[in-house]
């Protein structure tokens, strides 16, 4: 059996808690030697559960001999210093999604990991469900994609800082959209250069909960797929949807119900409801091989950049009204 990787957890909050439970229960390659959380009660109290050390500040954690990598799972206010923390002890990291508040501080994040050569991995876990490995699968099958559409929706949040900018760095687009723009990326593999967007509120005060957004993804061999991406987080109900259509069929699925359907013609000829995989165990998994110098991180910090380019431009077009270019970014 492989000695288990010792594991620096940053966030025990609602979602933080889900990597820990993976890490726990389901992941024998690692285990969590120390963690930090903001409320300095509670996270020592749950220090003493997980058998691991308790620090007051990431720093602190990103510096223990102990821990051999990280994990952070906090607002991406605090990402940039994470960042820091461990390119400066040369600890590997896997970050949460979205990568950064703004494109700009993104470019600095990239760049400060590349300068210090330490392994990053960013969490976009979406692109470990099993409907949407499955999509790349039966992808094929619809030829040369023209078009995709995604959408989600789910209830409102219960978080209050999510709906704080100062601590969030934006609403919907920038917490559930970032996920749909990767996958836009991720499934034609091409990379967006227009956005149009629309947004609005429902249940929140100070952030967008709705938004709609028009993308033009151009390929590396000429010619544009256009991207139809739409969320919500106001709503009793959940949906996740993701259409691929190309000039031979098209692909219906949703993550959220496990299913999906290839059409060509007016038939379905294919149709399968899948298991519920669990996303962030897979990310996890997938960290594990990376740390075991077996693959390359299958998201990297330039993927996360280019997902919060789409935000960036996103929130660009609302305040302008008009579409607006994509920062096209550069993998080194």
């Amino acid at each position: 059996m492989k000695t288990p990787i010792g594991i620096g957890l940053i966030g025990l909050g609602k979602h933080g808690e889900r990597y820990a439970g993976h890490i726990k229960r389901d992941l024998e390659g690692m285990r969590i030697v120390a963690v930090t959380r903001r409320d300095g009660r509670q996270g020592r109290a749950r220090a003493a559960e997980l058998g691991a050390r308790f620090h007051d500040d990431l720093w602190q954690l990103a510096a223990e001999r102990a821990v051999e990598a990280v994990v952070a799972v906090v607002p991406p206010s605090l990402h940039g210093e994470v960042v820091r923390a461990c390119a400066a002890e040369g600890k590997p990291l896997l970050i949460e999604k979205p990568f950064a508040i703004n494109v700009k501080e993104a470019v600095a994040m990239v760049a400060r990991i590349e300068g210090s050569g330490v392994p990053v991995m960013v969490a976009h876990t979406l692109r470990f469900s099993a409907v949407v490995q499955k999509i790349i699968e039966w992808a094929p099958a619809v030829g040369a994609p023209h078009q995709i559409i995604i959408g989600q929706s789910f209830e409102p949040s219960r978080l209050p800082w999510l709906d704080d900018p100062a601590i969030s760095g934006g609403g919907n687009i920038l917490h559930t959209g970032i996920h749909e723009f990767d996958l836009a990326r991720y499934l034609t593999g091409a990379e967006a250069q227009e956005v149009s967007c629309f947004a609005g509120r429902v249940a929140t005060e100070r952030t967008e909960d709705s938004f709609a957004a028009t993308l033009f993804l151009g390929q590396p061999g000429g010619g544009t797929i256009l991207a139809a991406i739409s969320a919500s987080r106001g709503t009793r109900s959940r949906y996740g949807e993701i259409r691929l259509i190309g000039a031979e069929g098209q692909i219906s699925a949703d993550h959220s119900l496990h299913r999906i359907a290839l059409l060509q013609g007016n038939r379905i000829v294919r149709e399968e409801q899948l298991d519920d995989l669990p996303t962030v165990r897979e990310t996890l998994r997938a960290f594990e091989t990376m740390l075991r110098g077996n693959e390359p991180a299958p998201i990297t910090p330039t993927d996360g950049a280019r997902a919060v380019a789409i935000v960036d431009a996103c929130y660009r077009s609302l305040r302008s009204g008009r579409r607006e270019s994509v920062a096209q970014l550069q993998e080194n």
